[in-house]
């Protein structure tokens, strides 16, 4: 009887010591390393990758089905038609630095996002307001130049996160927010690591510790996540091998949809591309189905305009861009070009692009376009590319929800200059009907479409493999993110 009480008690302390010590720590993999960690002044998705709703946050915030919840504002009223809104903040909120927080740092960080000399990538979207007024510490109130119904949804990008004015600084490589994750190390070219905010005034988030391991060839992103080695992967790059963790019940797939189109960027302001029947032959010559079966695997939706199959106003105009390289012959015989017809591509580091460019190569070839392959590593991209504008044709995933407000900015950098469409954009902006708004923005799906701005190629998938014991992972990607409060472990 004894031995039998004693072994039961032994049993017991195991169970509770088991309990106590359960797992507590993620290991996330990622692709791409951000170049910075502000993501306030960069347009890299992985600075938001790392950073949203972890050390940083906003007023709102995505959910992951992409509607938008309080965040550090606990509420809003709205008036004037639309113009004016004013958000009531959360008490007892500071940085991690122990800052209070307060409704000057609100005006702050949105003054900064629209000022003079403005580091922020989403700039164009902050001039609608005119101006952000403190009410007293815990109200702050934006006053628009016109009507915006649908404002909540800047306020929730990460473009719009709250930063104090004593650590701004020091953002791009020790970022110090409001969220629920503190900055603890960054090992450049390997990982970032996350510790959780001991006084972070929300509810506690049970993962103590998350570390993003970059990786960003495919089969050593299979080793790590098949050996334990990388607990997530968000954005796998490795599709091919998805049905391998489908049988493995230590594993689950996560497929679903991102807001990313990916697209044939053409730098419209460079001869000969800026005639738009040499962009019509590009976008001719390029066989959509090529590229998702042999870059992603199956995984994508083709797309002829940059706006997301998954959203109720897509207008499926693949039509006007099918594959017909014959057409693309004619096309550049009546532009007059000269073939071979010489163009240089850029490729970033994602898989999309690296491989999808070896097809999108060998099918401008077959039409006399012959273009020269450089692969580029994020940061030279970036700079080069986007800032720069020193290239022909780039692709790239544009991940950012509703922006297709970027073709309305002549000096972005594919060079797009269309008054008409500034004019339809700047309609949209000012319309807050939705039958309205929905038309406006089928209007702005065609045109650009029939401008043959870039080659839109496919809508990039959200291609995750996670261990079985994780939850809380989003199974979309509404805005570039990995949220690591809504992650747990089985208990």
């Amino acid at each position: 009887m004894f031995r039998t009480l004693t072994l039961t008690a032994a049993a017991l302390a195991l169970t509770a010591g088991m309990a106590l010590a359960a797992k507590d720590t993620i290991t996330i993999g990622m692709v791409l390393e951000p170049p910075i960690l502000d993501p306030t002044a960069g347009a890299a998705a992985a600075i938001k990758e790392v950073t949203y709703g972890n050390v940083f946050e906003g007023l709102t915030a995505f959910g992951p089905d992409g509607s938008v919840k309080p965040a550090l504002a606990k509420s809003w009223d709205v008036s004037d038609g639309g113009k004016v809104w004013t958000f009531h903040l959360q008490s007892g909120v500071t940085f991690q630095d122990g800052t209070p927080f307060s409704a000057e740092d609100v005006k702050f960080s949105f003054d900064r996002a629209r000022g003079d000399g403005s580091p922020n990538a989403q700039k164009p979207k902050y001039a609608e307001i005119d101006s952000v007024d403190v009410v007293d510490p815990a109200t702050v109130k934006f006053t628009l130049k016109a009507p915006d119904g649908n404002f909540t949804f800047l306020t929730s990008l990460g473009d719009s996160a709250i930063l104090s004015p004593k650590s701004v600084a020091a953002e791009s490589t020790h970022p110090v927010g409001t969220g629920p994750y503190s900055f603890a190390d960054w090992v450049k070219g390997d990982h970032i690591d996350l510790v959780r905010n001991e006084h972070y005034w929300g509810k506690e988030p049970q993962i103590a510790k998350a570390t993003f391991k970059f990786i960003s060839d495919p089969n050593a992103a299979f080793a790590a996540v098949m050996s334990g080695d990388v607990d997530y992967f968000p954005q796998f790059p490795a599709p091919e091998t998805l049905e391998q963790f489908k049988g493995n019940p230590e594993f689950k797939v996560l497929v679903g949809t991102t807001e990313g189109e990916t697209i044939l960027s053409i730098n419209n302001r460079n001869a000969p591309l800026n005639n738009i029947k040499v962009r019509e032959a590009i976008a001719h010559a390029i066989n959509r189905k090529d590229i998702i079966d042999g870059a992603m695997f199956g995984f994508g939706t083709p797309i002829g305009t940059h706006f997301p199959p998954h959203n109720p106003d897509y207008l499926d105009l693949t039509g006007l861009s099918n594959y017909d390289p014959a057409l693309s012959k004619t096309l550049l015989a009546e532009a007059g070009v000269q073939l071979p017809l010489k163009l240089r591509l850029a490729l970033p580091p994602p898989p999309y692009a690296r491989r999808g460019g070896e097809i999108i190569q060998q099918e401008l070839k077959a039409v006399g376009i012959d273009t020269e392959v450089t692969n580029m590593e994020w940061a030279q991209w970036l700079d080069q590319v986007f800032k720069r504008h020193d290239f022909d044709l780039t692709i790239v995933s544009h991940v950012e929800a509703n922006d297709i407000d970027i073709y309305a900015r002549p000096d972005y950098y594919f060079g797009y200059n269309n008054p008409a469409f500034q004019t339809l954009i700047q309609t949209l902006q000012q319309t807050s009907d939705p039958a309205a708004r929905s038309a406006l923005l089928k209007q702005a799906q065609e045109m650009i479409a029939k401008d043959y701005v870039n080659g839109f190629l496919f809508q990039l998938a959200k291609t995750g493999v996670a261990n079985a014991h994780l939850h809380g992972e989003w199974l979309n990607s509404p805005t570039p993110a990995n949220v690591l409060a809504d992650m747990s472990w089985d208990q």
